[in-house]
C-alpha cells in the first residue's frame, strides 16, 4: 500500500473545483462557528433571587442602624445572591430549545467543504491510496500503516467511501487518527488534521458529493 500527493489536476480530474483565490474564506468561518456552537449543549443556568439558596429574611431592621435598606440575602446586590438577566434553558412550547445553535445554507456548507478541501490540496496534505484496510484488528498494525503512508504527523485522516470491520477495530483506540466515510466528512475534519488519505474511490465520491 503506497500513497502518493493529490495534485491539483487530479482533483480536478475527479470533478472536485480547486479554488485558489480568497473566494470562500467566509464560508469556512461560518460554517465551523456553526458547527461548533451546534455541539454546544445549551443548557447554561443561573440562579436567581427566587431560586437562590438563601433566607427571605430582612438582614437588619429597615432604619435605626445607618446602613442601606437592604429587604434580602437572596438580592443580586450581595455576593452569593441571584443574577440577573443571566442564561436560562431556552424552552418553546415546552421543548427545549439550543439557544446558540446557527442554521447555515446548503450553498455555504458546499462553498466551505470545497474551499478547505482545495487549501488542503493545494497545501500538499492530501494523499491517494488505491484502498485503505487493515489485514489485522491490532492498534499497533493499524498505527504502522497510518505512519507509512502519512509519515510521522500528529493526526491523520483517513477518507474512503466505506471500512472493514477489522480495520474498524484496529482503529478505533487510536484518538489523534480519525477513519470518516466520504459521505460524512465535513469541513472542520478537512482543517483539523496533518494530513489525510483519502482512497481512490472516496476521491470519485467526493466529487459527486460536490457536484450535486
Amino acid at each position: 500500500m503506497s500513497a502518493t500527493i493529490l495534485t491539483a489536476d487530479a482533483a480536478k480530474q475527479a470533478k472536485i473545483e480547486i479554488i485558489t483565490d480568497g473566494k470562500g474564506t467566509q464560508a469556512v468561518h461560518d460554517v465551523v462557528v456553526a458547527m461548533r456552537a451546534n455541539r454546544r449543549s445549551g443548557t447554561a443556568s443561573v440562579k436567581t433571587k427566587a431560586t437562590v439558596n438563601l433566607s427571605g429574611k430582612k438582614p437588619w431592621k429597615q432604619k435605626g442602624t445607618g446602613r442601606a435598606r437592604a429587604g434580602y440575602a437572596s438580592s443580586p446586590v450581595w455576593v452569593g445572591g441571584g443574577v440577573v438577566h443571566g442564561p436560562e434553558p431556552l424552552f418553546v412550547n415546552g421543548v427545549f430549545v439550543n439557544r446558540y445553535a446557527k442554521k447555515t445554507p446548503k450553498g455555504v456548507k458546499k462553498l466551505a467543504f470545497r474551499k478547505a478541501l482545495s487549501s488542503r490540496i493545494l497545501s500538499g496534505d492530501v494523499l491517494v491510496v488505491d484502498s485503505f484496510e487493515v489485514k489485522e484488528p491490532k492498534t499497533k498494525t493499524f498505527v504502522s500503516v497510518i505512519k507509512g503512508l502519512a509519515g510521522d504527523v500528529r493526526r491523520t485522516l483517513v477518507i474512503a467511501v466505506s471500512f472493514n470491520d477489522m480495520t474498524f477495530l484496529a482503529g478505533r483506540n487510536v484518538a489523534k487518527d480519525l477513519l470518516m466515510t466520504a459521505a460524512e466528512v465535513n469541513t472542520e475534519n478537512i482543517l483539523a488534521f496533518d494530513k489525510i488519505i483519502i482512497t481512490k474511490d472516496a476521491l470519485e465520491a467526493l466529487g459527486n458529493r460536490l457536484q450535486g
